[in-house]
């Protein structure tokens, strides 16, 4: 597994880092680095080795773009520290920033992430940070030497690497320092320095520690670094770029304060559907709904079964969600036969909140959101009439939780072809099937007659599949019918998951509803 490449080399005591700008609503591809990163953590335990992970909240950082969901009124705080910006209308939050990472938060509980959790607000203000601020406007010369050869940004003369809050406006995203003393920053509030926000034109002086103000954020990465000791941390490929932000991250770390960076875990980026998310713009689906949705062992495979370097392109289809469910129980029953092999072994423990967790007999997904839609059935007390003996309270448990996904995947993400309904009454669209499609139902109607009471899902399956080949019919003009004069679609479950819980004389009586003439049946196979 990816995992072993990582680990294999490290003996030492690791320190593991992550962080996010809580600028809105965190969507679920953010989950990826932290639950690579707490893989590698838990990797590093399991082989004995002394590991910490952090994760930093860049609450610090200047509001520079509207949150999807925010009223226009908000516009007026746009390039204030975002822990400065006030929550949301009826949020109980102390700002937005703390409004919108305390959601994710939760969900490393959920996840059983075992992050230590810190908040940049405290580390600059509580004066952690003072002295790489004042290594790094000591060397202005050199930061802007560094930022011209990695990445042939030219920066004026008389830039220098941080961003007062202005002690005017309070915007720190509108502010350039042109000057340090070795105690005082000299700085412009500048009306037209960004698009996003604009400053008052104030010009002042002031010191640069104990959080009045902020390192760009590359060179705050870099100051990350260095002050926590850090070894491990991963990125997105868009600041692994040659020349980006990690490139000049590094070249700091190494000439200003003489360290190596930390081990690089490149990832590539969660997609939905082909489409990178954005948390400001609202594009894909928020880590709270897709913790809300997924299982926990699932989500946390969909994120961590594949090596980083390969781009996760989730959707909602119900071929995915087919695919995603039925890969994880192969792995489950694997185990449970004796087969798995140590790599799927390692999956399994990674993937579970805990060791107990990741025991148990899955209930197919399939079955699962079939079921749901059949008001007449009781979905656990079906399962459990056909579960093996050595059922468990624990497998009732995930059962629930599945059931919950299921109902979460109809109410929000479902196509309505996916979705059916049971109809009372003949469907009107029935009546235009062809006489061959008829004869094909009249003959399932006598096989299903044949069959026992108690048959299976499986064996039903294969009597359609034998009816259809008899008649003969294409398949996929047999499921049609049977569809159409059950649900009024061309489209629906899988017959051997739907039928087992339908009255047989029901269904065996809605295959018989429509006539055929026998003298048409011969002349349609004949054309």
């Amino acid at each position: 597994m990816w995992l072993d490449k990582i680990i294999d080399p490290l003996h030492q005591p690791q320190i593991i880092n992550d962080s996010k700008t809580p600028s809105g609503r965190v969507h679920v591809g953010s989950l990826r680095g932290v639950l690579i990163h707490d893989a590698i953590l838990r990797g590093l335990l399991a082989k004995g080795t002394q590991a910490t992970f952090l994760y930093g909240i860049d609450d610090y950082d200047p509001m520079d773009g509207m949150p999807a969901e925010a009223p226009e009124e908000m516009r007026r705080y746009m390039g204030l520290p975002l822990c400065q910006v006030p929550a949301p209308s009826g949020s109980t939050a102390s700002d937005m920033a703390e409004h919108y990472i305390s959601e994710f938060l939760a969900i490393f509980q959920e996840l059983h992430v075992q992050a230590q959790v810190y908040r940049m607000r405290d580390i600059y203000r509580s004066g952690r940070f003072n002295t790489a601020i004042d290594t790094i406007l000591r060397q202005a010369a050199l930061v802007r030497q560094i930022y011209l050869e990695v990445s042939g940004a030219q920066r004026p003369a008389d830039w220098h690497p941080f961003q007062v809050i202005c002690q005017q406006c309070g915007k720190i995203g509108t502010t350039v320092v042109t000057a340090y003393d070795g105690q005082e920053v000299a700085y412009h509030c500048r009306p037209h320095l960004v698009k996003w926000a604009q400053g008052c034109d104030y010009r002042g002086k002031t010191s640069p520690f104990d959080g009045a103000g902020k390192l760009p954020w590359k060179l705050e990465w870099a100051a990350k670094w260095h002050t926590f000791g850090i070894t491990i941390e991963g990125a997105g490929k868009d600041h692994c770029t040659k020349g980006g932000s990690r490139d000049i991250a590094t070249a700091v770390l190494q000439k200003l304060f003489g360290k190596q960076a930390p081990l690089n875990v490149p990832y590539e980026f969660f997609l939905v559907s082909g489409a990178k998310m954005s948390s400001s713009k609202g594009i894909g689906s928020a880590a709270r709904e897709m913790a809300d949705f997924l299982p926990p062992e699932i989500l946390r495979y969909l994120m961590i079964g594949s090596d980083p370097k390969k781009a996760v392109n989730f959707n909602t289809g119900l071929p995915y969600m087919l695919k995603l469910f039925n890969e994880y129980d192969r792995l489950l029953q694997q185990r449970r036969a004796g087969t798995a092999d140590a790599q799927t072994a390692q999956l399994l423990a990674l993937a579970a909140t805990t060791a107990e967790a990741s025991d148990y007999q899955p209930v197919n997904f399939q079955l699962i959101s079939t079921l749901v839609q059949l008001p007449h059935i009781d979905l656990q007390q079906e399962v459990e009439r056909q579960a093996p003996a050595d059922w468990s309270e624990k497998d009732r448990q995930h059962l629930a939780r599945r059931t919950q996904a299921a109902r979460y995947w109809l109410d929000h993400f479902a196509d309505p072809e996916d979705t059916f309904t049971i109809q009372s009454q003949l469907p009107e669209s029935a009546h235009a099937l062809t006489t061959t499609q008829r004869a094909f139902l009249h003959q399932l109607a006598a096989a299903l007659v044949e069959l026992e009471e108690n048959a299976d899902g499986e064996q039903i399956q294969a009597v359609i599949f034998a009816t259809a080949r008899l008649t003969p019919i294409p398949q996929a003009e047999a499921f049609q019918a049977l569809y159409q004069v059950l649900l009024g679609k061309d489209r629906g479950p899988k017959a051997g998951n739907l039928i087992p819980f339908l009255e047989r004389a029901f269904v065996v009586q809605r295959c018989r509803v429509l006539t055929f003439d026998h003298d048409q049946l011969l002349g349609e196979k004949n054309q």
